[in-house]
């Protein structure tokens, strides 16, 4: 499966400069007060949190959470995100530790987090037992593990046209039968999500595992740039106070 993980890093790099110019405008939306929103209902109040943005790609996550006063490191398999990051944290005078790393080999010690998140990632990862278990490793005793995603690789045709001005309708034919040949592949190796991934999660020891199928119900009311037609899920989840 390491053949895919070079496919997947390619068609993120193709599609890099496009992506980050539509999160940026996310950023500038009340797209970002939602999902701000949606992050607090799940992160510890009243400190500074050492979190991992797993997946960054051009930094949508990371960005919000240094706005809001958390200590964020982002990683990302492909170079031209972590570029496209790095560019935005400039824009928006935001300090962002970004790294070109593979999020199911994070090269971080023990313990190393409060907080590991991800938007829109997992479902990429050819090894994900493996993923959760590193992330795990990385995570604090009573840690958070917080993942917002959808079953891409099971995704049906749009009941309805997308908007016009929406980015899906700017990808090239190429693109889109790369995409297509993605979820082809990494579907095999998965199974339905999100109770798969609770599975995973409670065969680990993770705690107090839930998952909310209503993400998309808050997040996409309206068919905007931003909509996404897939039902997204959140999954969460605390590592045990145990020792690692």
């Amino acid at each position: 499966m390491e053949t895919i993980k070079t496919e997947v890093t390619q068609y993120w790099g193709r599609r890099a400069e496009q992506f980050a110019a539509l999160r940026l405008a996310e950023l500038g939306s009340d797209k970002r007060q939602l999902w701000t929103e949606e992050l607090l209902r799940y992160l510890p109040a009243g400190r500074a949190l050492r979190i991992l943005d797993a997946g960054t790609g051009s930094g949508f996550f990371a960005l919000i959470l240094a706005a809001i006063g958390h200590r964020v490191t982002g990683i990302d398999l492909t170079p031209e995100m972590i570029q496209a990051a790095q560019e935005a944290a400039e824009i928006l005078g935001l300090s962002v530790d970004f790294f070109v790393m593979d999020a199911e080999q994070p090269d971080f010690p023990d313990g190393s987090f409060d907080v590991v998140l991800s938007r829109n990632l997992t479902w990429t990862l050819p090894h994900l037992p493996h993923a959760y278990a590193q992330w795990r490793r990385i995570l604090k005793p009573g840690g958070l593990l917080l993942n917002f995603d959808a079953d891409y690789c099971r995704e049906q045709p749009a009941a309805a046209p997308l908007p016009a001005n929406h980015a899906h309708k700017a990808l090239t034919a190429d693109l889109v039968a790369a995409y297509e040949h993605l979820k082809a592949e990494l579907s095999a190796e998965q199974q339905p999500r999100p109770a798969w991934d609770a599975e995973l999660l409670g065969h680990l020891g993770f705690q107090e595992v839930s998952v909310d199928p209503t993400l998309s119900d808050r997040l996409y009311r309206t068919k905007d740039a931003f909509y996404n037609p897939t039902p997204m899920f959140t999954i969460a989840a605390r590592r045990g106070k145990d020792s690692l």
